[in-house]
Parts: C-alpha cells; structure tokens; sequence
C-alpha cells in the first residue's frame, strides 16, 4: 500500500443551492409526475468524500428534469461530511462518527444509539422504504474498474444486467460491519419485487467517475421508466461493455491487528493465480488466497482498524 494522495481530477460541486428540495428533509428533492409509475430514488454521497455522485445528481437537476411517470426522489446523503471535503487531505470527508451505508438495519436504525450518521439515516429511511428502485452511487479508494454492487440476491444481479452496465458485477453475503442500504427490507428479499444496485464509478477523483456516475444515473432511471428512451439516448455518454462478468464474493478479510498490511498491490478486482499466496501480513498472522484465482474486492487499509474489512475475495463466474 501506499500513503501517496491519488490525483484529485475532479471539482466538488457547490450542492448549496440544492438544500431545500421541498421535500420536507434537507437536500431530498422529490419529483411527482401525476400520473401512475414507478417509485424511484437516487442517491449521492452516502460517504462525504465520493463526490462523482453529487456531480451526477448536480448534473440532473441543473438540467430540470422531471420524470415523465411515477415519482422521483434525489437525496444527497452525507451532507455534513461532504462539507469537509478538502482536496488537500480527502479521505478523512468519508464520514463524521461511523459509516452511513453500515446502519441500515432495523435494530440500529431504531435502535438507541446516536450519531450524525445515524439520525441523516433515520430521516432518509422513509424515502429509501417507499422507493420500488434505488440507485446508491459510490466510487472507491484504491484504482479500480467500475463494479456494480448487487446486494445479496440474485434479482438484483439480473437487474443490473438489464441495466448493462459496468462490466464487473458483484454479489456478496452482506457487509460484516453491518446492513447496507441496498440490503434493507425488500431490496434484500428475493421474494419483493423491488431492486436496488450500488454502483462504485472508479477511484474516488478520477475525471472518468463523473462521467460512469452520469452515464449510470441516465441509463438506471431508463430502466426503471422514469425517464423516457428518447431522453436515455440523448444522455448516455459511455458505450455499452462487450460483457459483464460475475465476481461472486466468498469471504472477507477482517483485519485481527494494527498491523495490517498488504503484500501485493491493491488493485480492485485483480487475481491471484494460486491458492495459498500470501497476500496480507495481520501481526503475526499471514493472510493467503484460498483457491486459485482469487479476485480481490475493493482492497484497502486507510483508516482500517482491528475489525475492520481490508478486503473481500472472491471468484469470477462465467
């Protein structure tokens, strides 16, 4: 690993002006159509510091659009983290007292605990249970080609091939340190009709997440019939992969100590060949690959502490 600041390619948006959606919650906008149609609700900056999706959701409603069916519901999430965003230092903007996208289950968020994240959560959880589809944009540490993150069922996996993009899907088990918001009620349920996808647009700052993020945004609204095929085709910026490719994950790899490092490069969704490669020295405990070509999933160790997911492996499926 390195402590080296990755470029900072992209401007934070100035999200002021957006504060008061009359929604009846800061910085949610939600578009009513009039007429019969899907519950639709998009979300950016579930961490402070992943600002492709404010730029995509900026983008939006600069442009005025309104869904032409159903209802639409724009949330910028972390809003107070965000505030701190500094290009000088970006990474410590993620959040304020814990990780938003680990609060999402019943017990917590009704739970007696208290944080910032915690009561932003409990004011967006209306929207997020009335949605029938969710998009929750993200981007990620380390370099990284795009990965739409599926949940835990395999319906939502279906739904992000309709989508067509990225070309990296994954599906996993959940998140050890707690429920994710495209895992909450129905959205984890194979039984409900609702879908949920997380997209991860690439390393946090590169110019080329803003324009994943967009593209993304324009084609899932498509999908859901919140937007017209004319409009889509007008807006999408970015072709079509040749393929999407499956990593289901397997396991995660828990940090036991404060000495956590890697022993191979943290690239997303890299390969290790063999079973039994050391990959991560944890103290006095190795970390190594349990069968060939083990993916790596979002690696990364800022921040981490004793507890905490340094990565996750997995395998591609054909």
């Amino acid at each position: 690993m390195t402590d080296m600041l990755p470029p900072i390619e992209l401007h934070a948006p100035d999200i002021s002006r957006w504060k008061d959606g009359g929604a009846g919650v800061d910085w949610v906008h939600a578009f009513d159509s009039g007429r019969t149609g899907p519950k639709v609700m998009v979300q950016a900056l579930t961490h402070g510091n992943e600002i492709c999706g404010a730029i995509a959701l900026d983008w939006l409603l600069v442009s005025g659009f309104g869904p032409p069916r159903g209802t639409l519901t724009l949330a910028f999430a972390n809003v107070e983290a965000y505030a701190r965003f500094d290009p000088a230092d970006p990474f410590p903007s993620r959040l304020i007292d814990e990780d938003y996208n680990r609060v999402w289950s019943d017990e917590t968020l009704f739970g007696p605990r208290d944080s910032l994240e915690l009561r932003r959560a409990r004011a967006l959880r209306p929207f997020v249970d009335a949605a029938d589809f969710l998009f929750d944009m993200h981007s990620m540490s380390e370099a990284c080609r795009p990965l739409m993150v599926c949940g835990t069922v395999e319906k939502n996996v279906a739904y992000a091939r309709d989508l067509g993009v990225p070309g990296d899907l994954l599906v996993d088990t959940g998140h050890p340190a707690g429920k994710r918001m495209v895992d909450r009620g129905g959205f984890g349920d194979p039984a409900s009709p609702k879908r949920a996808l997380l997209i991860e647009c690439g390393q946090h700052w590169e110019r080329a997440a803003a324009d994943v993020a967009i593209d993304a945004l324009v084609r899932f609204l498509g999908l859901t019939g919140a937007a017209d095929a004319a409009w889509v085709a007008a807006n999408t910026r970015l072709p079509l992969p040749p393929v999407q490719r499956l990593v289901r994950v397997t396991e995660p790899v828990v940090a036991k100590s404060a000495d956590f490092r890697f022993l191979v490069p943290t690239v997303g969704l890299s390969v290790i060949p063999k079973a039994g490669t050391p990959i991560a020295q944890d103290g006095d405990h190795v970390w190594t690959t349990p069968y060939d070509d083990a993916v790596l999933v979002m690696p990364g160790t800022r921040n981490l502490k004793p507890g905490g997911t340094a990565v996750r492996l997995g395998r591609f499926e054909d």
